[in-house]
């Protein structure tokens, strides 16, 4: 297989393919990850009637704990490139009869979402935060002081080897770039205040919120 490249942008083409090919077995592949997903989502501080963006949200894993805390008067909102993915999504919506699920399929660059959000969760989507278009187009889709929460692999020290082995070998299937892989989340952080960074799994995990400010470049 292929390795990742380290020295350039994120290939959107490529990302789609890489998905389309990981639809049928990507839920399980994120078993591991799951107690990650529920921090992540604790980590917003969602209310009940709160509108969320989820980015990157693959087949909805997500929507059933986002769903548990906006509750039937918020909204959720599933942003997906791979068409594989958002099939999925639905009918997780559809076996869920959430009403208030939104599915926009498209890549986080050009998605269009009527309204602004108070919230956004990017959860393992190292491609979109790598990459400027992509960060723009979802923040301007916020409010002013929403909450956003980042989380997915990172370098861990360089000596914690096997957890650093552990994360190269899951970036082979899951990004298109190992740039920016040592701190993913930089990008995104330029935008927020009072950002907040930690780490899980001997450090090739993290999880990172912060608060929108549209006036932050």
């Amino acid at each position: 297989m292929q390795l990742p490249a380290t020295r350039r942008a994120p290939d959107r083409a490529a990302a789609l393919a890489q998905y389309r090919r990981r639809a049928a077995f990507y839920d399980q592949e994120l078993v591991l990850f799951e107690p990650i997903r529920t921090e992540a989502i604790e980590s917003l501080d969602l209310r009940p009637g709160d509108t969320v963006l989820d980015v990157g949200c693959g087949t909805g894993l997500s929507f059933e704990p986002l769903h548990s805390l906006v509750g039937d008067e918020g909204r959720i909102v599933g942003i997906e490139q791979c068409p594989e993915m958002m099939a999925q999504a639905r009918d997780r919506v559809r076996e869920g009869h959430w009403d208030n699920v939104e599915l926009v399929c498209a890549p986080a660059a050009t998605a269009r979402v009527a309204g602004l959000a108070d919230a956004a969760l990017f959860h393992f989507t190292h491609d979109v935060l790598r990459e400027s278009a992509s960060i723009g187009n979802m923040l301007a889709h916020l409010k002013r002081g929403a909450r956003v929460v980042a989380s997915g692999l990172q370098w861990a020290p360089p000596w914690v080897w096997p957890a650093n082995a552990f994360v190269l070998l899951a970036a082979m299937y899951s990004v298109t770039s190992l740039e920016g892989l040592g701190h993913p989340w930089d990008k995104l952080a330029r935008r927020l205040t009072d950002v907040q960074v930690h780490s899980a799994l001997m450090g090739s995990v993290y999880i990172a919120r912060g608060v929108y400010q549209p006036d932050l470049h």
